[in-house]
């Protein structure tokens, strides 16, 4: 069995010193030629993102948060593992494995690990607790950074579940998952292995032939849904993978391109009527931004693309499957699309 080491998060003084000091020297370009986004992110709320970035902002103030939970790691294959694992005072309480996607990070389930840890605490029943596990994706925030190829959906999901087993849950456990998560997730549920039962939040299901040829006014609005996406808003992903190492220098060495690059796919991807702090602050969207710059995995994060984008397994999920699709999800798939890959026992 591997070791598994406390860690926690502490980035150095200096680097934040070196972020204010890049963020100042940004050369700006030109401002869009429109009013709203479909250039892109503008310049005006971008550079009033940075100006608060460099002078506002408390990075500090985002490790305690995430240094309120048990942070470790853990050597796989080769590779550092960074997690969270949040035990439950519950001690029938169910494990859990919950993993991000792009461009998010463990960032995203600070707010849910408290109630599914101890939801007698929040209003909920014992039998209803979880022990969460949060692992960083290989290439992602404090895990490591692979050398070599290989590192996709089909690696990760393998080394989810000796994690799981490491860290005592061989006896069985749950995952749980969204975008590059749900991935991960789905394959952890085509392997079986030591997972009990899944839940998605992005189902990954390809229409049928049926479909395309006599689509239903739902699949008709899906179908509208996945032409939108491959042509106003998928650029980012043919870049990432295809050439993942050339847009990383832009990202790994500039603050407000990473910023950017991240930023703007919230305010497509979020319920955010227009506006992405509407639904999340100035400081959450910042949270998870550092996530990123300050472990420099601009290029590393972006590799999962070329290891994995379009290249989901084809086999069923015959465990008990969970699906949560939301009105203003990027991608909704019908449940008749989604039953030929999952066995589903909750929609």
């Amino acid at each position: 069995m591997g070791d598994v080491k406390p860690f926690k998060v502490d980035v150095p003084e200096e680097a934040l010193d070196d972020l204010r000091r890049r963020i100042v020297s940004t050369r700006w370009p030109e401002s869009e030629c429109v009013e709203d986004w479909t250039q892109g992110i503008p310049l005006a709320y971008t550079r009033e993102v940075a100006e608060y970035w460099a002078s506002g902002y408390d990075w500090r103030r985002a490790e305690k948060q995430l240094n309120r939970f048990d942070h470790y790691k853990t050597n796989i294959d080769g590779l550092d593992i960074h997690f969270i694992h949040q035990k439950s005072p519950h001690p029938e309480a169910f494990p859990l494995v919950m993993t991000h996607g792009w461009p998010g990070s463990v960032v995203e389930f600070l707010k849910v690990i408290d109630q599914l840890v101890d939801p007698t605490a929040h209003g909920g029943k014992a039998e209803d607790a979880f022990h969460v596990v949060c692992p960083s994706l290989p290439g992602f925030g404090f895990s490591g950074k692979p050398t070599k190829a290989g590192w996709g959906v089909k690696a990760t999901a393998k080394a989810w579940d000796q994690l799981m087993v490491r860290l005592g849950y061989g006896a069985g456990y749950g995952a749980q998952g969204g975008d590059w998560g749900a991935a991960v997730t789905t394959q952890i549920g085509c392997n079986g292995g030591h997972c009990k039962a899944i839940h998605v939040n992005m189902a990954i299901a390809k229409p049928p032939p049926e479909a395309m040829k006599d689509p239903t006014e739902e699949e008709q609005a899906v179908l509208g849904q996945l032409k939108y996406y491959q042509e106003w808003d998928s650029g980012y992903s043919k870049q990432q993978s295809t050439r993942p190492q050339t847009i990383g220098y832009a990202l790994v060495d500039s603050p407000v391109g990473q910023m950017a690059w991240i930023l703007e796919k919230f305010w497509s991807w979020m319920d955010c009527n227009g506006h992405p702090e509407n639904t999340l602050t100035r400081d959450e969207l910042l949270d998870n931004i550092m996530i990123y710059w300050v472990t420099a995995t601009g290029a590393s994060s972006a590799r999962l693309y070329w290891e994995s984008f379009g290249k989901f397994t084809d086999d069923k999920v015959e465990l008990p499957t969970g699906i949560a699709s939301f009105p203003k999800d990027v991608i909704q798939s019908p449940r008749s699309w989604c039953e030929k890959v999952y066995n589903i026992t909750h929609w």
